[in-house]
C-alpha cells in the first residue's frame, strides 16, 4: 500500500514541510497536500500511516464546508489540475490537496476543550488549573466541563507548543482579536459536537487556526480532523476511565508505554499500530462524513 511521506512537483517552488503538509506558494494562493506523515508530541515519526493524508483533507474540507455560516475560511479548490504544471502526474495528488488563498497566520493555536481529558488533565492535576485559568475542583478525568473552555497555545516552529492564558493573548493581540478567536473557536467547536454526538462520537477538544486575509480574520490549516481533535465512542465514555479514542490518541498511548523522551527522533512505529491507526482514520472519515473513503472504490 502506498504511504505518500514526501511529495514533489516539477515546475513548482520547493514546498514548506510542515509536520503533516507540504505546502506550495503560488503567490496569492497556496497549494496545501496532506501526506501520511504523523507526529506526537510534535515529533515526526519516520513511517507513514497509509490513507492518513486523503482522510485529513476530506474531513477538513467537508468541515470547511459546513461551518461557512459561522466563519469564512480559505478553501478555494480541492482539484490541484488547475494550479500545477501541465503533466504533473496526479494519481499521488487526488484526494488530498486544498488549494487555499494565502493569508498571514495568527501565532495562536486556538484550543477548545469540552471535556477534561489530554495535557489539560494533567495542568488540572498539578495545578488545580486548565489553560492556565483556575477550574473547579474535583473534577474527574474526561469529566464535561459546564461550558467548553479556550485554551490557548503559542504556535512554536520547532519543539513543543506552549500553552498560555486568555489574558496573554489579548497582550498579544488585542482584546477584539482575543474575543474573536475565542467566541469563533467555542461556536465551531459547539457545531461539531453537537453534529457527531447522535452519530456515537463525543468531540473532547479541538483546535483551530486563523488568519489575517487584508482585515478580515478566516479560518485556515485544518478544522475537526484527528490529527487536531481527540474524539471518543461515546459508548465508551465513562468519567474517570479511558475511553476508545478515534483519532491521533491512539499513538500517544502506544509512546506512553516506550523508552521515549519525546524529542526527535521519534521511533518508527510497529506494523500494527501503522494498521490499527490507519482503520481509526477511516472509520471516523465515514462516521463524519456518512460515506466510506471515495478512493477505495477508484
Amino acid at each position: 500500500m502506498t504511504v505518500l511521506l514526501e511529495s514533489r512537483i516539477a515546475g513548482l517552488p520547493a514546498p514548506k514541510r510542515g509536520k503533516v503538509r507540504d505546502v506550495y506558494d503560488l503567490g496569492d494562493q497556496l497549494l496545501i497536500v496532506t501526506t501520511d506523515r504523523i507526529s506526537a508530541f510534535d515529533c515526526v515519526f519516520p513511517n507513514g500511516i497509509p490513507h492518513k493524508g486523503r482522510v485529513l483533507n476530506t474531513l477538513a474540507l467537508h468541515w470547511f464546508s459546513r461551518t461557512r455560516h459561522i466563519v469564512e475560511n480559505h478553501v478555494v479548490s480541492d482539484d490541484p489540475a488547475a494550479v500545477v504544471p501541465a503533466g504533473t502526474p496526479l494519481d499521488d495528488l487526488r484526494w488530498r490537496c486544498t488549494v487555499g488563498r494565502k493569508c498571514k497566520p495568527i501565532e495562536v493555536e486556538c484550543v477548545v476543550r469540552g471535556y477534561l481529558d489530554g495535557s489539560a488533565w494533567v495542568e488540572y492535576q498539578e495545578n488545580g488549573t486548565v489553560g492556565r485559568e483556575p477550574a473547579p475542583l474535583g473534577y474527574k478525568r474526561k469529566q464535561r466541563f459546564e461550558t467548553p473552555r479556550f485554551t490557548p497555545a503559542t504556535k512554536a516552529a520547532s519543539g513543543h507548543d506552549e500553552n498560555i492564558s486568555f489574558a496573554q493573548v489579548v497582550n498579544l493581540l488585542g482584546a477584539d482579536v482575543a474575543n474573536f478567536l475565542r467566541d469563533t473557536s467555542i461556536a465551531l467547536y459547539r457545531f461539531a459536537h453537537d453534529e457527531m454526538l447522535p452519530k456515537g462520537f463525543v468531540l473532547a477538544d479541538t483546535k483551530f487556526e486563523f488568519g489575517w486575509l487584508g482585515d478580515k480574520i478566516i479560518l485556515i490549516d485544518e478544522a475537526l480532523t484527528p490529527d487536531s481533535s481527540r474524539f471518543f465512542e461515546r459508548d465508551s465514555y465513562v468519567e474517570g476511565r479511558r475511553s476508545i479514542s478515534v483519532d491521533k490518541q491512539f499513538v500517544r498511548d502506544y509512546c506512553e508505554t516506550l523508552d521515549w523522551d519525546k524529542n526527535p527522533p521519534a521511533p518508527r512505529l510497529p506494523d500494527d499500530i501503522v494498521a490499527k491507526t490507519s482503520e481509526k482514520y477511516l472509520r471516523i472519515l465515514e462516521v463524519i462524513t456518512g460515506r466510506p473513503a471515495p478512493w477505495l472504490n477508484e
